[in-house]
């Protein structure tokens, strides 16, 4: 059966899968990134992890792999193949399209991990059908994708979705990229979990612990969930007003939290348009393996590229 393998590399584990042509995961592995070991052990573990895949596929699945498919967070220079910043793996100007084409033998496509899970949820998730379309992953950060008829926009320099750093705060809180009052310091699920436990007294607490909290009617919580709504509402409003989507995608940690986070969420995007158009705003639907079915979608596209070059979302 032809397949292709895919892989979603994440600061603290890797999803891998072999997928068919009509996204049917035929086969899935899981493994820790091993960070702690450095940046060339991540490295090898990706290129050992994608090796068992090519193996298993050649053995269960009466042929190997035909192509490949990585997703890859940080800065990726998806033209040149290359994983170009991530610092929580430690990388700079990692090669990994070629280190994984020479060790697999066949072609590979490179992709950012968060714009390879909104091709995903474009094609074959919550966004589907949808011409234009916006996802926001609101995880340990907050970064997007911005897609438009069944592709995701890269940018020039590779930096396109990353609305995480548009502010929404001016001169407050700093952030790591440098600047101040950046939205993924108040709405990503790091900032909520941050702001709840210091908030209740208890750090072991999480955003999830204080949406529960907010459904029972704990007003600190209430609170503190308000703040992080009216950041992100800022923050989408800017977004909807330069790209105009069809379809707002929202997914990540914090979306499990359902309507306790959408209806707000709604509510106060809706209050802060004016002349723009309101887009439907849904929960993402695949999950924690959209990145693994975005990259293996990437592999596919490479290989239905007619002219065999490599293409990246």
């Amino acid at each position: 059966m032809r397949h292709v393998i895919a892989l979603d590399v994440g600061g603290t584990g890797m999803k891998a899968a072999l997928v068919g042509a009509d996204g049917a995961l035929l086969h899935q592995a899981r493994r820790a990134t091993a960070r702690e070991r450095g940046p060339d052990a991540v490295v090898a573990g990706i290129l050992d992890l994608a090796a068992e895949l090519h193996a298993h596929g050649a053995r269960h699945l009466g042929e190997p792999a035909a192509a490949a498919g990585v997703a890859v967070p940080g800065i990726v220079d998806e033209a040149h193949g290359v994983a170009a910043y991530a610092a929580n793996l430690g990388w700079r100007d990692v090669p990994l399209r070629e280190l994984l084409r020479t060790r697999l033998g066949i072609p590979v496509a490179l992709g950012h991990d968060v714009r390879a899970g909104g091709l995903a949820e474009g094609r074959i998730g919550a966004g589907r059908g949808a011409d234009r379309y916006l996802f926001v992953a609101l995880g340990t950060g907050i970064a997007g994708a911005i897609g438009f008829d069944g592709r995701v926009e890269a940018g020039a320099h590779g930096f396109a979705g990353e609305i995480g750093h548009v502010v929404v705060r001016p001169g407050a809180t700093p952030c790591p990229c440098g600047q101040r009052g950046c939205l993924e310091r108040y709405s990503s699920a790091a900032a909520v979990s941050e702001a709840w436990a210091a908030a209740c007294g208890d750090p072991e607490a999480d955003a999830a612990d204080c949406a529960k909290a907010v459904t029972s009617g704990d007003p600190n919580a209430v609170r503190v969930w308000r703040h992080a709504v009216d950041a992100l509402a800022d923050g989408l409003v800017t977004a909807l007003t330069l790209l105009d989507p069809r379809t707002l995608v929202i997914g990540g940690g914090l979306a499990e939290a359902g309507e306790t986070l959408f209806t707000p969420l709604r509510d106060a995007v809706r209050q802060r348009i004016t002349f723009q158009k309101l887009p439907e705003i849904v929960p993402a639907a695949l999950g924690d393996t959209a990145g693994c079915l975005g990259a293996g979608l990437l592999a596919w596209d490479l290989l239905d590229n007619t002219d065999r070059t490599e293409v990246t979302a």
